[in-house]
């Protein structure tokens, strides 16, 4: 195996530009269980967690190397919830949001926030940048857009994010918990309601129906609460695994969304 350990993104892309294929190591939290677990050894590997560009937080713009330690004291409330949640204070010390889009697993904890934001991803390579929005870049189970060569850089806020927001997640444990279901809605003053769901589809899903209906109760009654939560139970698409039966994750992603919305209002 050959390593490289850039110092700063130019390098970092014209590593991964002489070597398009290689393993990209941020915090490592799931590529090491490959490593350890599943006996994966990657012929070439490029560390990025010494690029300062990929840790900056500015603004709307979360640098792919920003740790999960960093988001849970931040401005966001529902993205401060979610990384609390994530594993142990010393994976959060280690995992970033970098890793967490580019596993773009369907349990991935950020992925609801950014999908219920309709958030970007910026990615670039040595000769380009681009931006895609998250349903985009996140195509299918532990599968994304990205194309050889690329680095993911960022992932990119929309303007406005509403104040009212929160995340949860529902798990057979209570800590260090890989979620059965999870969670994120916002709730904006004039009543646009968006919420994305985790663990119930190949990829972070968003009830449309449900969304519609609740946004155009300016004050929801017990009986619109339950509708939104009836629709959301409706709208995702669980599978049965070790973890949970679809019968479950379909209930579960009900409750949620209600204990949600309340919170919010």
């Amino acid at each position: 195996m050959e390593s490289v350990l850039p110092k700063s993104l130019q390098e970092a892309l014209a590593a991964l530009e002489s070597e398009p294929d290689a393993t990209l190591l941020a915090g490592g939290t799931d590529i090491m269980v490959e490593v350890n677990l599943a006996g994966l050894r990657p012929a070439h590997v490029i560390g990025l967690r010494r690029i300062d560009e990929l840790r900056q937080l500015e603004g709307r713009r979360i640098g792919s190397g920003v740790t999960y330690r960093r988001l849970e004291n931040g401005e966001h409330v529902a993205l401060a919830q979610l990384s609390r949640t994530v594993g142990s204070p010393q994976i959060r010390n280690a995992g970033t949001i970098g890793g967490n889009l580019g596993t773009a697993s369907p349990a991935g904890d950020a992925l609801p926030f950014l999908a219920a934001l309709d958030a970007e991803v910026e990615l670039a390579s040595a000769k380009a940048t681009r931006v895609m929005r998250w349903d985009e870049f996140i195509v299918g189970v532990k599968k994304n857009s990205r194309q050889p060569g690329e680095l993911i850089t960022a992932a990119i806020l929309p303007e406005h994010v509403p104040q009212r927001q929160a995340f949860a997640k529902i798990g057979v444990r209570s800590a260090m918990v890989i979620s059965t279901v999870s969670a994120c809605l916002f709730r904006d003053d004039d009543g646009t309601t968006t919420i994305a769901l985790g663990s119930v589809a190949p990829i972070p899903l968003r009830p449309r129906k449900a969304e519609a209906m609740i946004s155009a109760e300016k004050s929801p009654s017990q009986a619109a609460l339950a509708e939104f939560a009836r629709l959301v139970s409706e709208e995702v698409s669980p599978i049965t695994d070790h973890r949970s039966t679809e019968g479950y994750r379909r209930y579960a992603s009900g409750v949620l969304a209600r204990r949600l919305l309340e919170r919010c209002l």
